[in-house]
């Protein structure tokens, strides 16, 4: 122990001395006089030289910041071998407790170059930022005529002499997977319809499109189509005339959404479509989600998608858009430097997606061009002009009246390309509309088309059939800037489809389901990682087949569930309410599955001896620590009962990072001792059970533990039942009934002091703050941070909202209200519940509607940090009220606040009084926060909910809504089914950098970045940075989220009497991960033949988080530390061998270049990547896309310097992004370095040629595609001019005209197929011999 002392003061001295040093070196730079007196007006000649200084204070700051990161390791590793346990904490003499500082270090390592990214000014500002569009807009609603929320719109007949106008008319089914009816209900009653009959519809004329998105959908109606079915739709995707857009599980909800989700339906869906299908979807298609995110492009452009397709937009943006041609952009991150997030975003202009809305200005002119409507049928048209069917005596006047339509409608936009949508929600259930839409349309086309004096090529077509012949137009290869086009950041939310009627509460309603979506998240999350560690495991020690490999099906069945909760009209709340039950009975099943899933990976992992190790489904060896009874109903956490033998523990830790945390049990006595997995005491904390706010569960008691727990690992702990030793340490209670005749049930156990009366304002502290509440309300007063003097006003309070008298009323999607928020008003004063103790403290405050428990906990590190909040809410008594929660402090943050996107990034956002109340309310999925110069106040939520700041220094979040009535949107019902809901928060202050502070080691660095002109540096008042469309979470407050939507889950060993095998605890990661990273998932793939059997392969997804260092983290528990986003992933996993590594778009689908022989892989600030990794086993050649390769996978990204790095390859279907977002790094010194990013301007990729589509035909055909390989060589064949690559192709496609029965072009072709020197017998040499091989390379 003398030892250790003496070295880690040794080391944290030598640590000292080298940021002094450091300090000292900025301090003699920042006040250098030469530099002052220069003034900055270097002369031409002293440039390079300054270059030359820039790049070796560069230098030396990352040689000082590497060394001061050694010592820390350095000091933590001599520490950690005589880690002690946490010290018993103490009383003071004036009632508090206090806890010993902790005998293991922890650090605060942030490279300087890592704080860079958040300042931004880096990249050229986008042409339009949505906080400017709104705060430009009047938002006055004119009447625009026939189209009432734009504008006339008038054109001039010759504009279109010199450049025709082509019309692609894209029929579409818009499929829900549950919204009126539930899943299976549509999918039986329309859905499968729609589907048989475009198989059979489609084939009938080869001029046919459709297209395709919600693969949920699709994969029942697969499962259950015979071969040829299926094979007939490879044929039709393989000649372009079905398309799949977007790819995804569902069209997913853009605001509750959170995006681990989000990404896992879509590689749900990518994955299904590869597999069965062979295809890639090209092209995002979302015309119903109710608002968009600037997340979705990001997970698109990541995808290798080059364009997509909006439709809910503000109906004031789309006008303005509209007015300025603006309504097609490339759609650009907010925090992205160098344009490579860019993707093509169309905006379409009018109200709706339906047929009255797409043709044109004019809804009763479209409505006549739906011939569903045609008179005799269900429907008809509003506007009381029905449809006529096209004839040849009226074909010229029905024409020329569509043409007018189109050619008002293009003049919204910059090219002479146009999008004509032609569908609506569940479209062409019935042969009959089929022939109705595409016979009469295909008449008016062979019209059009006829005559050249009408300048205008009509047709059907695909999503990407329009954006390939835009891209064509404007000359430049998808997914390019088009010249011209606008660039645009920022995102579409609030939504209003017309007047004030705003789409934002949905942000709240069935705010239960809202949270059980995010439970049955994590433990999806956190199953699919202890799943593929114990697998990768068990089969390096050679247990694969004692393994439960089966839970693979129960994975991919939450997969399924949770992705289908995505849905617009799922976790958005808008379903009805049998089908919010079906949704809800669908995600308890996965849940339950997925604690088994959990529970099987666990017992094999923390086995001493392997070798034990048997799997039972009738008697698991671990049980859960909770369970739901239904659907509708919460968690009941199980008791644990003691006996004289030893209970044991196991507690998982799905974080990244190693964590202190509070591990809590209910037991059967109060008479318990926790001990380590060694035998050691841990600190511990005995409270009550309470069934209500008086009223003790008798013979239950909670146990609290403070325990250290590895990341993504697991903790082996005991419970025993004893007299003797180490008792936890007792809370007490003080419980306030102000004035409240209650019966009080006690426990001796826990000492409970009755105050009768109105109590004073009192206050709970720990070492890091002070938080104060009112002796009346209980609730929050202020917080104080220590070291500060001055307490931080942070009161809350509940209020209602009603809903207008009006016609019109809130609903399941608006929110109405009837004027501002009143104060909550229960009939009787809140029982108020004090629990104080050494571990945590907490105050319950029972209303009649609400209970909310704060609690402060007195841990070391991020747990004790910020405070924890639940809302237990049951507003089953209202009628048209909605519960709100509203913070208000002393902050100023005048007019601005933030809001998370998807728990990805942070917009921020601005009040806008010349808009209604409820146009200022925004989605909440994981955090939203207020700052001023001084101070910032997040509140991190664990439950997606609407959100908004509504005056200077308020926070406001809806808690729930209950709804009497249907607000006129479809749903036909109510919010009626509300359920007793427990919504849970953090409540983070932190202290942000003063603006003019010049004392500090960080203040003065980035002074100095500042004076040496370094781009983005900014250090002046926090209110510019505020004005500018970015912001990030601190490090702390990233890491808080993390912790309160990832739990620690608790599994008691299920046998009592018997003394159960050797434990140990797992500790997977062999090294620390930078705190910046977080591991998003690692995905077990599925096995080649068998869909419920998992493969040797996993999907590792990292995401690298953007951080704010202007605000203080330290004391955070652990060693935080950041890499410049370098990662060593060969080392990662403590006892698995990183077989193979090989980089891929996010959802698998491409491959970023050859697998790497290194391990080492760098990641940008934001960036999400994707990796094809074997863990446990030995590097093995494996397909470069996995188990099939039906395409030509993607070049190396910057694994060669700039100057040696080849031109950018053609690629049929997408154009390489401009940055990378994943770098392989070479393992030792002197590799490649980062290139350029491309810049405006710079060349693209050069036109695709002949040669490589036909690889791509070769990797179709050996994938099983013939379809789309004869689509490939067809194309080559346009391309290719005679000669002995002309031959080669004809015989390749004479190949598949084979394996397609078509023996007639089989037999044409192959007699195309000799030149001179070549195969002379083509029937013997190409067809039985090419055509039939299966290894790689049989075709040329």
């Amino acid at each position: 122990m003398k030892l250790k002392k003496q070295v880690t003061v040794c080391g944290a001295a030598i640590f000292c001395v080298a940021v002094f040093s450091l300090y000292l070196m900025l301090d003699r730079v920042q006040h250098d006089p030469t530099r002052h007196q220069s003034g900055g007006n270097f002369p031409r000649s002293q440039i390079s030289v300054l270059q030359n200084r820039i790049e070796q204070l560069e230098q030396l700051l990352e040689e000082n910041h590497e060394i001061i990161s050694h010592i820390k390791d350095s000091v933590l590793e001599l520490t950690a071998h005589a880690e002690g346990q946490p010290a018993v904490s103490h009383h003071t003499p004036n009632g508090s407790w206090v806890l010993p500082p902790e005998s293991r270090p922890s650090f605060l390592s942030v490279s300087p170059q890592d704080c860079q990214f958040a300042l931004g000014g880096k990249g050229q500002s986008p042409d339009l930022q949505m906080l400017a569009v709104y705060s430009l807009l009047p938002f006055d609603n004119q009447d625009g005529g026939v189209w009432k929320q734009g504008f006339d719109i008038t054109y001039e007949p010759n504009e279109w002499d010199a450049e025709p106008l082509q019309v692609f008319v894209v029929p579409h089914s818009h499929n829900d997977p549950g919204w009126i009816k539930t899943f299976d209900k549509y999918y039986y009653d329309q859905t499968q319809h729609i589907l048989n009959s475009m198989v059979l519809k489609m084939q009938e004329d080869p001029r046919r499109r459709f297209i395709w998105s919600e693969i949920s959908f699709f994969s029942k109606w697969w499962d259950n189509i015979s071969a040829q079915k299926r094979a007939a739709v490879r044929r039709l995707v393989g000649n372009g005339q079905l398309e799949m857009v977007t790819g995804g599980w569902v069209m997913p909800d853009e605001a509750n959404s959170h995006y681990f989700a989000m990404i896992d339906q879509l590689i749900e869906g990518h994955q299904w479509l590869e597999k069965n299908i062979g295809v890639t979807p090209r092209s995002g298609w979302a015309v119903d989600p109710f608002g968009y995110s600037s997340t979705m492009p990001y997970l698109l452009k990541r995808s290798n998608l080059t364009g997509m397709l909006i439709q809910r937009v503000h109906y004031a943006i789309k006008k303005h858009f509209a007015a300025t041609q603006n309504l097609e952009f490339m759609w650009r991150q907010t925090w992205d430097p160098d344009a490579s997030t860019d993707i093509f975003c169309h905006m379409m202009p009018f109200y709706s997606y339906d047929v009255p809305h797409t043709c044109g200005p004019d809804p009763k002119i479209c409505c006549q061009f739906d011939f569903k409507r045609l008179p005799g049928g269900r429907i008809n048209c509003p506007w009381k002009v029905p449809p006529r069917a096209i004839t040849d005596a009226n074909v010229a006047e029905r024409a020329q009246l569509l043409l007018d339509q189109y050619r008002k409608k293009s003049k919204l936009y910059r090219s002479k390309v146009l999008l004509v949508p032609l569908g609506d929600d569940f479209r062409y259930d019935k042969p009959q509309e089929w022939d109705a839409q595409f016979l009469n349309y295909q008449r008016i086309f062979d019209f059009l088309n006829s005559r050249p004096n009408l300048h205008v090529q009509a047709q059907f077509g695909t999503l990407s059939d329009y954006f390939d012949a835009l891209y064509k137009r404007m000359g430049i290869v998808p997914g390019m800037k088009p010249p011209g086009f606008p660039v645009l950041s920022g995102d579409f939310f609030s939504y209003a489809d017309r007047e004030d009627h705003y789409w934002t509460g949905y942000f709240t309603s069935r705010p239960f389901y809202k949270s059980l979506d995010r439970v049955l998240e994590a433990h999806l999350r956190g199953a699919e990682i202890l799943y593929s560690l114990a697998l990768a495991h068990a089969r390096r020690a050679g247990a694969e087949g004692r393994y439960p490999l089966s839970d693979y099906s129960l994975l991919s069945n939450a997969r399924r569930n949770l992705g289908l909760f995505q849905h617009h009209d799922a976790i958005t709340g808008t379903a009805k309410e049998a089908v919010a039950v079906d949704y809800g009975v669908r995600l308890l099943h996965s849940l339950t599955n997925l604690k088994r899933v959990i529970i099987n990976a666990a017992h094999y992992l923390v086995l001493g001896d392997k070798n034990t190790y048997h799997h039972d489904p009738a008697a698991p060896f671990l049980s859960t620590d909770d369970t739901r009874p239904s659907q509708d109903s919460l968690p009941e956490r199980t008791v644990v009962k003691l006996d004289t033998s030893p209970r044991f523990l196991v507690v998982f830790n799905p974080l990244e990072q190693e964590r202190l945390s509070l591990v809590t049990v209910l037991v059967d006595s109060p008479h318990v001792r926790v001990l380590s997995e060694e035998g050691q005491p841990l600190p511990s904390q005995l409270t009550a059970h309470w069934g209500s706010a008086t009223d003790m569960v008798p013979d239950i008691y909670q146990v609290s533990v403070l325990a250290r727990l590895p990341a993504l690992g697991l903790r082996v702990l005991q419970l025993h039942k004893s007299f003797n030793g180490h008792p936890p340490l007792k809370s007490s209670v003080r419980l306030y009934l102000h004035g409240r005749d209650l019966p009080v049930r006690k426990q001796e156990a826990v000492p409970v002091h009755v105050l009768p009366s109105t109590a004073d304002d009192f206050c709970l502290e720990n070492q890091h703050l002070r938080a104060c509440f009112s002796g009346r309300s209980g609730l929050l007063q202020s917080i104080r941070r220590a070291g500060e003097e001055r307490e931080q006003r942070v009161s809350s309070e509940f209020l209602i909202y009603g809903t207008r008298t009006s016609k019109d009323k809130s609903g399941a999607y608006l929110f109405l209200p009837d004027g501002e928020a009143k104060p909550y008003a229960p009939k009787d004063p809140p029982v108020v519940r004090v629990t104080e103790g050494a571990l945590f403290s907490e105050v319950a405050s029972y209303y009649q509607h609400v209970q909310t428990v704060v609690r402060l906990y007195n841990v070391p590190g991020v747990e004790g940090l910020s405070l924890d909040m639940s809302c237990l809410v049951d507003i089953r008594d209202h009628i048209n009220k909605e519960l709100a929660l509203r913070f208000s402090t002393d902050i100023e943050s005048d007019d601005t606040f933030f809001t998370d996107l998807n728990g990805f990034q942070i917009q921020p956002r601005r009040y806008q009084r010349k808009l209604p109340l409820q146009a200022n309310f925004y989605p909440m999925p994981a955090m939203a926060y207020i700052q001023d110069t001084q101070s910032r106040l997040t509140l991190h939520t664990a439950q997606a909910l609407g959100v908004s700041s509504l005056g200077s220094g308020q926070l406001e979040v809806i808690l729930d809504r209950r709804l009497m009535q249907d607000d006129n949107r479809g749903l036909g019902q109510g919010l009626k089914d509300n359920k007793r809901t427990c919504n849970r928060f953090r409540l983070l202050l932190e202290r942000r950098a003063a603006a003019n502070k010049s004392s500090g080691f960080f203040s003065k660095l980035a002074s100095v970045f500042k004076a040496l002109g370094f781009p983005g540096a900014r250090t002046g008042s926090p209110e510019v940075q505020d004005s500018r469309p970015i912001s990030f979470p601190s490090l702390l407050s990233h890491i808080t989220s993390m912790h309160l939507n990832a739990e620690a889950l608790v599994m008691p060993v299920a046998q009592e009497k018997l003394a159960p095998p050797a434990l140990r605890s797992f500790m997977p990661l062999s090294t620390t991960l930078p705190c910046d990273f977080h591991i998003l998932n690692l995905r077990t793939l599925q096995a080649e033949q068998d869909d419920l059997l998992p493969s040797a392969e996993a999907a590792l997804i990292l995401h690298r988080k953007g951080f704010d260092c202007s605000l203080e983290a330290k004391n955070l528990g652990f060693n935080c530390t950041t890499s410049q986003g370098k990662l060593a992933l060969g080392s990662l996993f403590q006892g698995l061998e990183l077989g193979s590594l090989q980089p891929t778009s996010l959802t698998l689908m491409y491959p970023l270049g050859t697998a790497s022989n290194s391990t080492n892989i760098r990641l940008d600030p934001m960036e999400i990547a994707t990796f094809r990794v074997r863990l446990g086993l030995a590097a093995e050649p494996a397909p470069l896309r996995g188990l099939r390769q039906p395409r030509r996978p993607l070049p190396p990204r910057l694994l060669l310097p700039t100057a040696e790095r080849p031109p950018r390859p053609p690629l049929l279907l997408l154009a390489r992004p401009a940055r990378p977002q994943v770098l392989l790094l070479p393992a030792g010194p002197g590799g490649p370095h980062r290139g350029q990013p491309l810049q405006p301007g710079t060349p693209g990729p050069p036109p695709v040629t002949a040669g490589q589509l036909r690889e791509r035909g070769n990797a179709l055909f050996q994938a099983g595609d013939h379809a789309a390989a004869l689509a490939a060589y067809t194309r080559a064949l346009s391309l290719c001019d005679a000669g002995p690559e002309r031959a080669v192709l004809h015989r390749n496609r004479a190949a598949c005209y084979l394996k397609l029965e078509d023996y007639a072009k089989a037999e044409a072709d192959a007699s195309k197929g000799t030149v001179s020197g070549g195969c002379q017998g083509t029937r013997l040499c190409v067809l039985p011999v090419r055509a039939d091989r299966s290894r790689p390379g049989a075709l040329p």
